[in-house]
This record gives C-alpha cells, structure tokens and sequence, in this order.
C-alpha cells in the first residue's frame, strides 16, 4: 500500500511527511539514568507528541492532496 500523498503550504512541495518527535534523546538518557519517574514522563510526552511535517522545509502545514484544498493547493503550484 502506497503512502499518502500531501502538499505543504508553506513550500508548496508534494511527498511523503517524515515523523519528528520533540525533544532530545540526550536529555532523555539523562533523566533516565538520574531520575527515573522525571525519565518516564519525558519519553511517555516525546511518544505522544510526534507530529508528521513536510519532508523538505519540515513546516507542520500539510493537506492532503485527495481532498478538495489539496487538490486546490496543486493547481495554483
């Protein structure tokens, strides 16, 4: 099955998103080893808080390209 197809707004560029996940393994590592339940915490929030963004300028703005803005969006590239 083929991945879905989205436009960015900001860069008007047509791809696959790529997943990002906040924050910093460093610091996780760290509060892992110091601190357990603050270690816990951190990795449960970076779990729940990746967000797919544009693959070439990394904006968070992306649309479909099947819906009816998206297809709307291609044609004004």
């Amino acid at each position: 099955m083929a991945k879905k197809q989205y436009i960015c707004t900001t860069c008007k560029s047509v791809g696959t998103p790529k997943k990002v996940t906040p924050g910093s393994i460093w610091i996780e590592i760290i509060l892992w080893v110091a601190f357990i339940f603050p270690g816990l915490l951190y990795s449960i929030w970076r779990l729940i808080s990746k967000k797919e963004v544009c693959s070439q300028c990394g904006s968070s703005t992306l649309i479909p390209l099947d819906t009816p803005a998206g297809k709307e969006l291609l044609g004004k590239k």
